[in-house]
């Protein structure tokens, strides 16, 4: 099973319902394209700004706690020189892992490894937490915000 926030399944597909009504067009080789463009997504009641559900009630909210991020980028690919897309912050221990989107997904390898279920974006400016196990998007009242630099 592939564990994957719903930010990183939003941004690793296009689908025609997003592209349509796009009035403007490329010239490529000769080839008259419409460009993609950016959609713009719902923010829902607890202000995040990815389209989903929040799930109310989670049984892994006890593992939180006041963590400081282990890295500015990811630990993991940092260590052997990889790249990575997005990073999560891991809200029992603090580890910073890359997203499913990256090659080495290790977020999620972190979940799978140590137990660890909650992992809270590290991107600027987003601030929703996602729960492995559930598979779900949970509300968790009083986190900072938290990015890398």
């Amino acid at each position: 099973m592939r564990y994957c926030s719903p930010y990183c399944r939003r941004r690793s597909r296009a689908t025609a319902r997003e592209t349509a009504g796009s009035s403007s067009t490329v010239k490529i080789a000769g080839l008259a394209m419409r460009s993609i463009q950016p959609r713009v997504w719902p923010r829902d009641e607890c202000g995040a700004g990815y389209g989903g559900a929040m799930q109310s009630v989670c049984a892994h909210l006890d593992l939180v706690e006041p963590v400081e991020p282990s890295a500015d980028g990811c630990e993991d690919c940092l260590a052997v020189g990889g790249r990575w897309v997005h990073l999560r912050l891991c809200l029992t221990c603090g580890h910073v892992g890359c997203c499913d989107s990256s090659p080495s997904k290790h977020a999620s390898a972190h979940f799978r490894s140590a137990g660890h279920p909650l992992v809270q974006s590290f991107e600027p400016g987003e601030d929703w937490v996602w729960c492995y196990a559930d598979e779900a998007l949970v509300g968790v009242a009083g986190l900072p915000s938290r990015s890398h630099s």
